[in-house]
């Protein structure tokens, strides 16, 4: 029996992210699907943060929204309601990308 689920909440540190399809443009202007993965991707879930060992809850250094650039390996990957999300640990994230460049 199989099970689909619509929504992931993550636990402690760990962060959804949605990646974009890699793509190709030909000369010609075509659009065509390219093997190569995508270094980047938009989060979708956090989770609330690490419990320290003190007691204290680290929060999460990104934010729903956010476009992060990923670690070249890493990161487990799910298919929910048809949409493949990959879950990172927060401090599996390399960092925030900003100011995206007009085409």
């Amino acid at each position: 029996m199989s099970i689909a689920f619509k929504k992931l909440r993550p636990l402690l540190n760990r962060v959804v992210v949605s990646k974009p399809e890699a793509t190709k443009v030909s000369k010609g202007g075509i659009i065509l699907k390219s093997s190569e993965s995508v270094s980047w991707g938009t989060v979708v879930s956090v989770g609330p943060g690490r419990t320290l060992d003190n007691g204290t809850v680290r929060p999460i250094s990104v934010a729903v929204g956010d476009h992060v650039l990923l670690p070249e390996y890493g990161g487990a990957a799910i298919k929910l309601d048809g949409e493949e999300l990959f879950v990172y640990r927060d401090d599996d994230i390399v960092g925030i990308l900003e100011e995206p460049l007009k085409q």
